[in-house]
């Protein structure tokens, strides 16, 4: 980990370190201006430490969690080894593998994802998991991996994930969505022609309803374009946070941090900008399509 401050990145790691060392403060009732007078640093200091812009120093972590009352040596380790490793950028999520113990727990996908402004999805197969009905959801589930299908458990789980940040989007406080989809996929009967009626139908009226939702389409006669490597998603987070990326594949998930992200928002900008229909043009060929089913 870079020991300058000026070299620090404010990584995924920095951050969830940030916040639950600030979590465990709050829990206690402490201060800033308090539990910075027993570090024996400024109060400004320890909150840049827990809004991930100065790198935590391990020595302060472990005294914190003295200060805290947190014995539990896993919790400590966990805590402490994240600290030494907190600019440390990129991560490759595993289905069914737990991070090394050395380098610290890694926050999933949706702590990313609820703490984002705006989330950009491009799509080219399917459509984003936070709009898809019931019945989409679970087509996909099943079909993505028929040699290994989800137990009943984990997809019980990952419906009741999706559904949560779904309801967020009627929220004032929910992220924008920006959403860049193939043509193909408006038109793939995913579970069937009548649930893919549903499925746009649903979508007509996300984009009724909620202006902080987007849709743009990209036509079929596109050619050569960014986006031909497959999809993925940007979570562009609040100021003064870098925007990350996550690219899935059959065996997890990748994050992406730094000049990566930056490369892929770059190409999302150009997919939404230089290639798909506008917004309304967008919207006119999804009431087109859903019309003719």
């Amino acid at each position: 980990m870079p020991t300058k401050r000026s070299e620090f990145v404010q990584t995924i790691r920095a951050q969830f370190l940030g916040q639950r060392m600030r979590k465990l403060r709050d829990d206690r009732g402490l201060t800033l201006k308090y539990v910075a007078g027993y570090l024996g640093v400024e109060f400004s200091t320890l909150a840049r430490y827990e809004r991930a812009e100065w790198p935590f120093r391990r020595d302060h972590v472990a005294a914190l969690l003295d200060m805290y009352g947190v014995y539990d040596d896993r919790e400590r380790e966990a805590l402490v080894a994240l600290s030494a490793n907190a600019g440390r950028a990129n991560h490759w999520y595993l289905d069914g593998v737990e991070p090394e113990a050395k380098l610290g727990p890694m926050p999933d996908r949706w702590w990313i994802h609820d703490r984002a402004e705006e989330i950009c999805f491009y799509s080219p197969t399917v459509l984003p998991e936070v709009v898809q009905t019931t019945a989409y959801l679970d087509e996909v589930m099943a079909s993505v991996r028929p040699h290994k299908p989800p137990s009943p458990g984990e997809r019980s789980k990952r419906a009741h994930d999706i559904s949560v940040r779904a309801k967020a989007l009627t929220s004032r406080e929910g992220p924008r969505l920006r959403i860049v989809v193939d043509e193909a996929v408006l038109r793939r009967p995913v579970a069937g022609r009548a649930a893919l009626k549903a499925q746009l139908e649903h979508l007509v009226n996300l984009l009724r309803m909620h202006p902080t939702v987007d849709l743009q389409v990209l036509p079929e006669k596109a050619t050569a374009h960014p986006g031909l490597y497959g999809g993925f998603t940007i979570y562009r987070m609040p100021q003064p946070y870098p925007e990350v990326v996550f690219v899935e594949h059959l065996g997890g998930a990748l994050l992406i941090e730094t000049d990566g992200a930056e490369e892929y928002s770059k190409a999302f900008n150009h997919l939404a900008m230089e290639v798909a229909d506008s917004p309304t043009d967008s919207i006119a060929l999804l009431n087109q399509v859903r019309e003719r089913l």
